[in-house]
C-alpha cells in the first residue's frame, strides 16, 4: 500500500515536471516570436519596399540610444532660438537625416515608421481614420489615458457625439463668466505681488498657468471647485511620473503582469483618483436631481446621458469617470503649455506683445473682455496659432496598423507603429517657407488654411480628421480671455534667470520653468 502511494506521488512529480517544462517551452517560443522572429519579419517587409531605417537590436531596439541622446541634450539649456527640434528630438532628427522623411526606428521590438510627408499625413488622418488605431504599447496606460483618447470605432463615436455639444459656441459663451472669474482670481494674485506701477517683479508663470488652467477645467467644464480639481490633478501628476518611467523601460511582452512595486503604486493611484472623481460625480448627481445644478457643462451633459440614455446610447458611470479623468489632465495640461509658451514668446518678441496689447485696448479698452470681442481679436489669434505651430503641446500623433494598409507606395503589415511628427511638420521649410523656425504670426493673417506656402493644410497642432481635438475652441477662448486680461494690466519680459529648454514630459514643457519679469501698467 505504501509502495502504491509512493508510485502515485512519483508519477505526480513526473507529470508536474513535464507540465512545467512544457509551460516554459511555450513561454520561450512566445517570447522568441515577439522579440526576434516578428521584428525581423516586419523589418524585412519594410526594407523590401524601399524603406530604410535603423537595424533591429534585440529586445531594446533604439530605446537605449534615444535615451542617451535625450540625456545629453537635456544636460544644458539651448540658445534663445525656435529651432528646437535638435533638443527635443535628437534621435528622431538623426534618424530622419540618415534614412529619409519616411523611415523607421524601433520602440523595443516594435518598428515605428516616421511619416513626415504632409500629403501622406493628410491621407492617414482624413481618408484612413478607420484603417488605423491608437497604439496600445504600454498596458499600464489603461490606468492613466482612457476615454475618447484611446477609444475606437462605435464607442469613440458615441462618446464624441455626447460630448460635442459642450464645445459649441453657444455653450462656450455661457461658460465665459466662469473663465472671467478664474482670470480675475489670477490677476488679483499677481496684482498683490507686483505692487506699484513701474515696479519689476520676477514670477515663474509655468506653475501659475497650470493652476489657472486647472481652475477653468474644474469650474467651467466640470462645475466643481478648484480644490477638488487640485486633489485630482496632484494624483495625476504622480501617475504621470510613474507612467513616463514605465514608458522608458523595455516592454517585454507579458511583463505588465509582473507584480512590481511601481505597478502596484500606479494601480493604487488609479483607484484613488477614481474614487475622488466618483465622489465629485455623486455630488453633482444630487445637485441635478434637486434642481441646484444644470447640465450646461461637460459633466452635466455626461450625466444627462447616463441618466436618460439607454445602455446602448448613454454612458455608464464608469465611462463618465474616465472622461472626467481624461479632461482633468488633457484639458489642463495642453492649455497650460500653450499659455506658458505664448508668454515666453511674447517676452522674446516684445514688438508682438505691443501689437497684441494695442489690439486688446482697441477692442476692450479697460473693460472686461466679452465673447464677441474675443472673436474679433485677429492679432492675438495669429499669435496663438504661431505659438502652437512652433511649440505644439503634443509633438507627434501615433497610430498603429491592426491590418494591412496601403499608404503611398508602401504596404504596411499589421503590427507597425506610424508616427506623424507634428513638430517636424510644423518646422518644415518645404511647408512653411525658409522662415519656418522663426516666430512670424503674420503667416496666419489669412487664417490657418492659407498659412502654408505650398500646402492647403499643413497645420496639425490640433490633430486632424475626425479625431481633431474636441476642445480646441474651448482652449483658444480660454487663452484669449486670459491674455486680454494680462495685456490690459501688465507688461512682461524674460527674466535673467530664464533658461530656454523645451523638452518632452508627455507634452512640450519648459524644463526649467518660465520665470518672467512683470511690470504693472
Amino acid at each position: 500500500m505504501a509502495m502504491g502511494v509512493a508510485d502515485v506521488a512519483a508519477d505526480l512529480v513526473w507529470y508536474l515536471a513535464w507540465g512545467v517544462a512544457g509551460l516554459l517551452l511555450v513561454v520561450a517560443v512566445w517570447l522568441f516570436y515577439f522579440v526576434w522572429w516578428k521584428p525581423r519579419r516586419l523589418e524585412r517587409a519594410l526594407r523590401a519596399q524601399g524603406l530604410d531605417g535603423t537595424p533591429y537590436r534585440f529586445l531594446q531596439g533604439d530605446l537605449e540610444e534615444s535615451a542617451r541622446l535625450d540625456r545629453q541634450v537635456q544636460a544644458k539649456p539651448m540658445s534663445l532660438s525656435h529651432n528646437i527640434i535638435p533638443r527635443v528630438y535628437p534621435f528622431a532628427l538623426r534618424a530622419m537625416s540618415r534614412y529619409g522623411k519616411t523611415s523607421f526606428t524601433w520602440v523595443g521590438p516594435v518598428p515605428e515608421v516616421t511619416i513626415a510627408d504632409v500629403g501622406l499625413v493628410r491621407q492617414l488622418l482624413l481618408n484612413m481614420p478607420n484603417d488605423i488605431e491608437k497604439p496600445q504599447l504600454n498596458p499600464l496606460g489603461q490606468f492613466f489615458f482612457r476615454g475618447m483618447f484611446i477609444y475606437e470605432g462605435e464607442k469613440w463615436a458615441k462618446h464624441k457625439r455626447i460630448m460635442n455639444p459642450t464645445f459649441h459656441m453657444e455653450k462656450l459663451k455661457q461658460m465665459l463668466p466662469s473663465f472671467r472669474t478664474c482670470c480675475n482670481d489670477l490677476m488679483s494674485k499677481w496684482e498683490n505681488t507686483v505692487v506699484g506701477s513701474g515696479t519689476s517683479y520676477e514670477l515663474d508663470v509655468w506653475p501659475e498657468l497650470q493652476a489657472y488652467a486647472l481652475n477653468v477645467i474644474s469650474t467651467a467644464a466640470l462645475g466643481t471647485s478648484f480644490e477638488e480639481g487640485r486633489r485630482v490633478h496632484q494624483i495625476q501628476v504622480q501617475q504621470l511620473m510613474h507612467f513616463v518611467q514605465a514608458g522608458q523601460a523595455i516592454n517585454i511582452p507579458g511583463s505588465v503582469f509582473l507584480p512590481t512595486e511601481a505597478k502596484k503604486r500606479i494601480k493604487a493611484l488609479n483607484r484613488e483618483v477614481g474614487e475622488l472623481v466618483r465622489s465629485i460625480i455623486k455630488k453633482r448627481q444630487e445637485e441635478i436631481k434637486s434642481g441646484k445644478a444644470s447640465n450646461d457643462n461637460l459633466l452635466g451633459l455626461l450625466l444627462e446621458s447616463n441618466m436618460k440614455g439607454s445602455q446602448e446610447d448613454g454612458l455608464t458611470i464608469e465611462d463618465v469617470i474616465e472622461e472626467c479623468k481624461l479632461f482633468y489632465f488633457a484639458g489642463q495640461e495642453t492649455t497650460a503649455v500653450l499659455l506658458t509658451w505664448t508668454m515666453i514668446l511674447l517676452s522674446m518678441h516684445p514688438e508682438w506683445q505691443v501689437r497684441a496689447r494695442e489690439e486688446v485696448l482697441r477692442v476692450f479698452g479697460q473693460n472686461k473682455p466679452d465673447f464677441d470681442g474675443l472673436n474679433r481679436l485677429k492679432i492675438v489669434t495669429m499669435i496663438l496659432h504661431e505659438v502652437l505651430r512652433l511649440y505644439p503641446p503634443l509633438t507627434y500623433l501615433p497610430r498603429h496598423t491592426y491590418k494591412t494598409i496601403k499608404l503611398g507606395d508602401v504596404t504596411y503589415p499589421p503590427g507597425v507603429l506610424l508616427r506623424m511628427p507634428i513638430l517636424f511638420l510644423n518646422h518644415d521649410p518645404e511647408i512653411w517657407g525658409e522662415d519656418a523656425s522663426e516666430f512670424n504670426p503674420e503667416r496666419f493673417a489669412q487664417g490657418v488654411s492659407n498659412a502654408c506656402k505650398n500646402h492647403q493644410m499643413g497645420f496639425f497642432s490640433f490633430g486632424g480628421g475626425p479625431r481633431i481635438c474636441i476642445g480646441q475652441h474651448f482652449g483658444l477662448i480660454e487663452a484669449k480671455m486670459l491674455f486680454s486680461t494680462i495685456l490690459q494690466r501688465f507688461s512682461f519680459e524674460l527674466s535673467p534667470s530664464y533658461a530656454h529648454a523645451p523638452h518632452i514630459v508627455m507634452t512640450l514643457v519648459p524644463q526649467y520653468g518660465a520665470p518672467l519679469m512683470f511690470r504693472r501698467l
